[in-house]
């Protein structure tokens, strides 16, 4: 018989990611009213072929506050800025609120 099957193998596979941008925003919380800074991070689902990431998509960005640990989501057009490196003050109103800290103001 001439001509045979070759079997090819494909590794492939989905994973969610996080990557944490170097970002450093001194502020009073507005959750708990403590002085703390916000870090910002973006989530991310990642197709790998070959253990090689080939495709990011659902590009989501964070910013939690360090002395409650509230977590905020940021709008995509200031974190898309900040992922560039671009020095930009985060204000209130790119923020909403996803997840309370576990301490709030008196």
């Amino acid at each position: 018989m001439k001509g045979g099957f070759i079997p090819m193998f494909f590794i492939m596979g989905v994973t969610q990611g996080r990557k944490n941008f170097d970002y450093n925003q001194m502020v009073v919380c507005g959750h708990c009213g403590s002085y703390g800074r916000y870090q910002v991070y973006m989530t991310y689902m990642c197709l790998s072929l070959f253990f090689i990431p080939c495709l990011k998509w659902n590009r989501q960005y964070y910013v939690q506050s360090t002395c409650c640990n509230t977590v905020y989501s940021l709008a995509p057009e200031i974190g898309k800025q900040i992922a560039r490196g671009e020095n930009i003050e985060i204000l209130p109103e790119h923020l909403i609120q996803v997840q309370a800290g576990y301490k709030s103001a008196s």
